[in-house]
């Protein structure tokens, strides 16, 4: 038995018609896809059979999790054997999950752009890792939105017939390509996080009387709004600070006076890259990772300051051969020791005071504070 065996059940029981009741066969082999213990899978994945809830699904599928990217198909990447709705072909896919875009694009074409120009861009950024006979997209052959949706949805497809399988070996060596694309295409995923900035909370920054044109050193900020909202979570709500922006905002504004052009249009998921007044994109360029200090422990900002700025820096930099940044660790308050642990390491830092702004010496060593 193995993941042959299981798609050809599944095409040989599945019958939409039937709907979802407990003693449908095709709903049973996929409500047993978790527990089986036959499937030879990939070390740590973990597979989960989907026929529908409330009325049978048109196009089944099984979906393959790796925890460490993603462990449910409402969003995140993850794999899925999904099959045409007249059950002759299957096609294992890399998916972006599409449920968690219905309340800020609904169903249809709107949400099947998004993830197709999602999908676009992830499968360019593993491009290298492309094998031949693999495609963009299934072919679902059916009309309703979640099967458009997956379509659209799709990073890399390798689709079969059902009626002429691969055997095991040749199964099994696609799904373990599959896998170590997920991975990369995660790290990917990560980088960008939805850059159409599509959100309703996004908004643009005020210029407060600078006059926006090309010479104009504050022309690509644009922090982000930094007033309290509301979030519902779960049926309760909470008040969420704004703090992070709010930094971002007002240290902005200061070093634009020290000569420096701060930048975030369009350098998500950067918080802020400075570049000298007057200096085009080869010159020098600063990249500035915002934290909040609570309770008067720089502890977590100064150690998830530290991996993101490192792993931007690796990712959006020395991955696409551009010159490596200087980096630079903002804080709400003054940072302590970690100032000097951090400049060991080759990242400034710089801190809000009562009265101004302060920092290492890296940072007064570029003029930014002193």
């Amino acid at each position: 038995m193995g993941i042959r065996d299981l798609l050809l059940d599944i095409a040989r029981t599945y019958d939409a018609s039937e709907g979802t009741k407990l003693e449908v066969e095709g709903q049973r082999v996929l409500r047993e896809v978790a527990s089986r213990t036959d499937l030879r899978l990939p070390a740590a994945l973990f597979v989960k059979g989907y026929g529908g809830q409330t009325s049978a699904a048109a196009t089944p599928w099984v979906g393959v999790f790796d925890p460490e990217v993603n462990s449910s198909p409402r969003e995140g990447l993850y794999l899925a054997y999904i099959f045409s709705a007249d059950l002759q072909t299957v096609t294992l896919t890399l998916q972006q999950g599409i449920t968690h875009l219905e309340h800020r694009l609904g169903r249809g074409k709107a949400r099947q752009e998004h993830l197709r120009r999602q999908a676009a861009r992830l499968r360019r950024a593993v491009a290298t890792q492309r094998r031949s006979g693999w495609l963009d997209e299934p072919e679902l052959r059916h009309g309703a939105d979640r099967p458009k949706a997956y379509e659209a949805a799709s990073v890399i497809a390798r689709r079969y017939d059902v009626g002429d399988l691969p055997q095991e070996t040749a199964l099994g060596d696609d799904l373990i390509h599959a896998a170590d694309v997920l991975k990369h295409t995660a790290v990917a995923d990560r980088m960008w996080w939805f850059e159409e900035t599509e959100s309703p909370l996004e908004v643009s920054y005020a210029s407060n009387g600078h006059t926006v044109i090309e010479e104009d050193p504050l022309a690509g900020f644009q922090p982000k709004d930094s007033s309290d909202y509301i979030a519902y979570i779960a049926a309760k709500q909470q008040i969420k600070k704004r703090s992070h922006e709010a930094l971002i905002a007002a240290f902005g504004l200061y070093i634009a006076s020290c000569g420096f052009t701060p930048t975030t249009k369009l350098m998500h998921p950067r918080d802020l890259v400075l570049r000298r007044q007057g200096e085009g994109e080869g010159g020098d360029e600063w990249l500035v990772e915002a934290k909040v200090v609570r309770h008067e422990n720089p502890t977590d900002a100064v150690r998830q300051s530290v991996g993101q700025l490192f792993e931007y820096s690796h990712f959006l930099y020395r991955e696409r051969s551009l010159p490596e940044p200087h980096l630079i660790g903002l804080f709400t308050e003054d940072v302590g020791v970690y100032s000097g642990y951090l400049e060991q390491r080759g990242i400034a830092s710089i801190w809000r005071t009562r009265s101004g702004w302060d920092g290492s010496p890296s940072a007064e060593g570029w003029g930014m504070v002193g």
